[in-house]
């Protein structure tokens, strides 16, 4: 199924879940139908079997002269029926599990494609642990639903609808027995239905923020272990486990009722059902044969009734998910850039013009009123105390924010009016924390930019400040690195942050704070690295340590409430102003 059409089939079918959970098949209908076809053949035996009995039963009971005879046609035919399930068997798998594989992957690979398009505030306020589990445990839920709809339920209705039909051609009043247990089984279900869905729902929830600790544990373990906290740390997911398992408790104790009173009722009516077949066979009403495939019958409808209430649990569960998927998929918290001007070449310019910006949940403006206008090709850097709101400006040239007041203009054009993607392949960002994936080196410098030649790719490593370590490294460039880099030091790690920048020649560049958390050695080689970067480009600096932006060409000091002063390095220090009691601090 294309992406758009499974979206479309989300929001069609908002809070119908089980319409959802079958729309989302829409294009591989034929194959499930041929699954169902090769399903009823491949079944059949359960069916002839209690016919093939009673004949067999009746034949003995009543033998004639060709006794012997019937007995062993009826036998081949039961073992031919048998036979086939084989092939059919191999069929009927592979046309659904084709079908739900596919289904699967379009749902991960929709749920993926979503996450790219959702805003930075979305991936904010949602924790990672959260998406991971709707992408890994919600899809896999529906999958397993998926395939007891196309197993477990086909099964049931198959079995039960051909036991009525058999029945109700022999005898209207056994039929008339075995249709009295229906308002049993829709009571059993409507009672204990809306506690299994909260229940479900409830430890849905729990498992997708234990998801989150569990993560958060992992990324903190380095912290955790340098401060002897090891214990602390337990004992706080000792108790989110204890909540879960509480949860899981709950939710086992409802469907453990919901299991054994079904059971215990249909297990009654079965015991009735042969009491009741037996009487009418001593009357002479039907044979003692019949008796049997009555029995039998009623058993298959008992066990298939059984199991539609087992398996109702699974059900509501796996409709939890496509609730849970349908949250990430209907969001409209997204980038929109539809219809607006495409940018085939940025120059740089960047201006703020009365700019103002507030947070949802702020009580206070982060800034007000901000007019400043940077040339094409300037360097400014951005100073001030932390939660002046350096950062927030940052984001706001690159899009990841929206003024709340005044306008961005990226080369005289409103930045909220133009095409962010198409913006975004002309600047690059260095953050605080290099953000590296498992992969080579390589990989990781040439991300978004694979055509790039072996030459510039040098070019680039030389540019960085790169060439020394590429040297000691086992592999050189071809070296793997490790989950978050842990096997490079923090200034390799920015000065391959700087390389990928470097490699995307951009036309203006953010770096957020490159040196804050570096030693003096690496920071003087990342000042290199950036000084080289710099170079014929828009650049924007967020740094703590004023020393490292002499070389700017101006300097924004960023107070509460918006832009305190603005000039180069030495006018500022001149007028011993709010920078120079900053830069007197580090002195």
């Amino acid at each position: 199924m294309e992406k758009g059409t499974l979206l479309d089939t989300f929001k069609r079918n908002q809070n119908h879940s089980l319409k959802t959970l079958f729309g989302i098949y829409k294009g591989h209908y034929p194959e499930l139908f041929l699954s169902v076809v090769f399903f009823v053949i491949k079944h059949s035996p359960v069916w002839v079997l209690p016919i093939v009995t009673s004949n067999i039963i009746n034949i003995v009971t009543n033998p004639g002269a060709d006794a012997g005879r019937r007995i062993i046609i009826n036998v081949i035919i039961m073992v031919v029926i048998i036979a086939q399930n084989v092939l059919t068997n191999y069929f009927h798998t592979l046309f659904y599990a084709r079908a739900i594989r596919n289904v699967e992957q379009d749902l991960r690979s929709a749920l993926v494609r979503k996450l790219q398009q959702l805003s930075i505030t979305y991936h904010k306020e949602m924790q990672s642990g959260r998406l991971q589990s709707k992408i890994m445990r919600d899809v896999e839920q529906i999958e397993t639903l998926s395939s007891q709809i196309f197993i477990t339920v086909l099964s049931i209705i198959l079995n039960v609808a051909v036991a009525l039909a058999v029945v109700v051609t022999k005898s209207l009043t056994v039929f008339a027995f075995f249709i009295g247990t229906i308002p049993v089984a829709v009571l059993i279900m409507v009672t204990f239905k809306g506690k299994i869905k909260r229940y479900n729902k409830e430890f849905r929830k729990d498992m997708e923020e234990t998801s989150v600790h569990v993560m958060e544990m992992i990324d903190m373990i380095p912290v955790t272990r340098a401060h002897a906290l090891e214990q602390q740390e337990t004992d706080k997911m000792d108790y989110q486990l204890r909540h879960v398992a509480k949860s899981g408790l709950r939710l086992d104790i409802v469907q453990s009722y919901f299991s054994s009173i079904s059971w215990v009722a249909f297990q009654i009516f079965q015991v009735l059902c042969l009491g009741f077949t037996g009487y009418l066979a001593s009357k002479g009403k039907i044979s003692v044969g019949e008796v049997v495939m009555y029995q039998t019958y009623f058993g298959t409808i008992v066990a298939q009734v059984s199991g539609i209430i087992t398996l109702l649990p699974t059900i509501a569960k796996g409709l939890e998910s496509v609730d849970s998927i349908a949250d990430v998929l209907l969001s409209h918290d997204v980038e929109d850039n539809y219809n607006k001007k495409k940018l085939p070449f940025v120059h740089g310019e960047i201006t703020f013009q009365d700019t103002g910006f507030r947070y949802l949940d702020g009580d206070q403006p982060v800034f007000e009123h901000l007019n400043l206008k940077i040339e094409a090709g300037q360097t400014i850097a951005f100073v001030g105390e932390s939660g002046a709101g350096k950062t927030t400006i940052l984001n706001m040239v690159i899009g990841f924010l929206h003024a709340t007041a005044g306008k961005v203009l990226i080369d005289g054009y409103d930045i909220e009016e133009i095409d962010l993607h198409s913006y975004r392949s002309h600047i690059a960002v260095v953050p605080q924390t290099p953000i590296l994936f498992s992969g080579t080196i390589r990989e990781n410098i040439t991300y978004g930019k694979e055509d790039i030649s072996e030459e510039r790719l040098q070019e680039v490593v030389e540019a960085a400040n790169l060439t020394e370590v590429i040297a000691q490294l086992p592999d050189g460039l071809d070296t793997m690195v490790m989950e978050h880099g842990s096997n490079l030091s923090g200034g390799q790690r920015q000065r391959i942050s700087i390389a990928r920048a470097f490699i995307r020649d951009p036309k203006i560049l953010i770096l957020d704070e490159a040196t804050s958390a570096l030693d003096s050695i690496s920071e003087e080689k990342i000042r290199v690295a950036t000084d080289n970067l710099v170079q014929n480009r828009t650049t924007l600096i967020v740094a703590h340590r004023l020393a490292t932006i002499k070389n700017a060409d101006y300097i924004a000091v960023v107070g509460r409430g918006g832009l305190k002063e603005f000039g180069s390095y030495e006018e500022l220090m001149e007028k011993k102003g709010e920078f120079y009691q900053l830069r007197q601090l580090q002195m």
